[in-house]
């Protein structure tokens, strides 16, 4: 790659290096400068620019990075489009982060260009939430390095995947001393339920019984014989060596200890054990409380189908220091004192809704109904609505009007919302509003779609969502092909109250000019995203039949 500051006459194709202002328009960073950008420099007075121009053997930074990510990514993981050099996988199960760490050092230690971030392996996961960023740090990546990079993450199971989480018949032993109360037998079991429910499993039989070894016994053959796979037992005294009454007991009941201790505070005195194919689980005393501990790692794993034995308890010391510390800077716990809700805090794949706009009376096709004519066989409103479908944004939410009740049964599909918008005669700002109040609350941003834009795809929406960052000044995404702006747009949720006061027959473009630091161009590779259909002979050219 050549990078350098050039003269104005030779950077035409080059990527700019710096952000720089233009007689009040904004050339962002990563901006390839065409002949007019050229011009409007030199109009500027600017006689040179930092930039970067690619040379033979240079992969640019997007295409690099997806190549990448779609190498890395295996079971239960979703590719993101990249954006200025950056692809993200995000979780599509609930489950177990599998990730090969020693692998990932390999590809990491390969060139300063490629870096690769992940969660921590084993950890538990919720869908939407970012499990692993790759970035290439420079506009481009050697071939070379991208190539040894791709076959590292593919070599034998794939780098980044979810084990997703089963729903497991979970049996619980509760022993019990003389001097034990029913209300921690009762919390105990409480807080077992409920931490098995989080995790999609459920309580299939309870024992209580005294604290003796024949007891014990007895306790895990009739949790076996109900088909109970695992089986978690809490001591009402704990365990000191793995001869104590609890192991004593499985051991007598037919199963072998497996190892007793953890390197994770809370759960130092966690107990492993098996029953042929069925974990059997010693609790440590802290399993009692819902904060998260070292039996919580043991059990995600297990409920994962994630194999673990006595090896992979004494590996657990990196990280295994849970317990509250005075100088540790910030609490475990939200500002209310709750505890937090799981994955609060954790980055996700932002979550984008669809307002798909079909409710326009196509005034000027005449007595067509456009959104209903058929290209190659289909309404063009209906394959608008099988890209948006197609695409991350989730829920979709679409707008109707004129003649609401056969744009409806033409778009009818599972999982889509629909709104009728009563005033669709007084313009387009009033089923944008309609739209926008159905929006979810928890939604981080919208992507209004037009339901005459039949060239518009997927993997452009998944484009604007991948650039879409709200924190790094990117907050409203617009496609461009060749510089010039189109549809649909990514809107943040911080602009949906400004754009419910838009009224007569136009849109909410005019808040890009009024938030201009906010915008994002993204580069679409084609020119779908400029082409609506508002006339008989736009039709025509789509290959519809009227």
């Amino acid at each position: 790659m050549d990078f350098r500051c050039f003269a104005l006459e030779e950077a035409e194709g080059t990527i700019l290096a710096h952000g720089v202002t233009v007689n009040g328009r904004s050339f962002k960073k990563g901006r390839i400068l065409g002949a007019e950008d050229i011009a409007a420099l030199t109009s500027a007075g600017h006689e040179t620019v930092i930039a970067a121009r690619l040379e033979a053997g240079d992969i640019p930074e997007d295409k690099a990075a997806e190549t990448i990510a779609k190498a890395a990514r295996g079971d239960g993981v979703r590719c993101a489009a990249p954006f200025t050099g950056r692809c993200n996988l995000y979780a599509e199960a609930h489950g177990v982060a599998l990730i090969d760490d020693s692998r990932l050092d390999e590809i990491n230690l390969i060139d300063e260009s490629l870096t690769i971030a992940t969660v921590a392996p084993f950890e538990l996961v919720e869908p939407g939430q970012m499990l692993a960023t790759i970035k290439i740090i420079p506009f481009s990546a050697p071939k070379d390095v991208i190539s040894a990079a791709e076959k590292i993450a593919e070599r034998d199971e794939r780098l980044v995947h979810v084990a997703e989480l089963k729903e497991k018949p979970v049996g619980l032993v509760l022993t019990r001393l003389p001097s034990t109360k029913d209300s921690i037998l009762d919390k105990s079991l409480g807080t077992t339920r409920n931490r098995l429910a989080h995790l999609g499993s459920w309580l299939a039989g309870e024992v209580r019984c005294d604290h003796t070894e024949e007891a014990v016994a007895s306790a895990v053959a009739d949790l076996l014989a109900r088909g109970c796979n695992p089986i978690l037992l809490f001591g009402a005294s704990a365990n000191v060596d793995r001869r104590d009454v609890v192991p004593a007991g499985i051991v007598r009941a037919g199963g072998e200890v497996d190892h007793f201790g953890m390197p994770v505070d809370p759960g130092n005195l966690l107990l492993l054990a098996h029953h042929g194919d069925v974990p059997v689980v010693g609790l440590p005393g802290c399993a009692r409380s819902p904060k998260e501990n070292g039996f919580d790692w043991v059990l995600w794993r297990l409920l994962a189908d994630v194999p673990v034995n006595r090896e992979d308890v004494m590996r657990m010391g990196a990280g295994g220091l849970l317990k509250e510390i005075t100088t540790r800077p910030q609490s475990r716990t939200s500002k209310t004192g709750e505890e937090p809700a799981p994955g609060d805090g954790v980055p996700r794949m932002p979550r984008v809704a669809a307002i798909v706009l079909a409710g326009g009376q196509s005034r000027r096709t005449g007595k067509i109904n456009k959104l209903l004519a058929e290209i190659d066989g289909t309404p063009m409103a209906a394959r608008v609505l099988a890209e948006v479908t197609a695409s991350a944004a989730s829920p979709v939410i679409v707008v109707t009007g004129h003649e609401s009740d056969r744009v409806q049964a033409a778009l009818q599909r599972d999982g889509l919302t629909f709104v009728h918008n009563a005033d669709y005669a007084d313009g387009l700002s009033t089923s944008l509003r309609a739209g926008l109040q159905a929006v979810p609350e928890d939604t981080d941003g919208v992507i209004v779609c037009l339901g005459d834009m039949p060239r518009v795809k997927a993997t452009h929406i998944d484009r604007l969502i991948a650039a879409f960052n709200p924190l790094e000044g990117r907050a409203i995404c617009v496609p461009t092909f060749t510089g010039k702006r189109g549809n649909p747009v990514l809107w943040g949720a911080q602009f949906l109250e400004e754009m419910q006061e838009v009224a007569g027959d136009v849109g909410a473009r005019h808040l890009i000019g009024a938030h201009g630091e906010l915008v994002a161009e993204v580069p679409i590779d084609d020119d779908g995203v400029l082409v609506d259909v508002d006339t008989p002979e736009a039709l025509t050219a789509m290959g519809s039949g009227g």
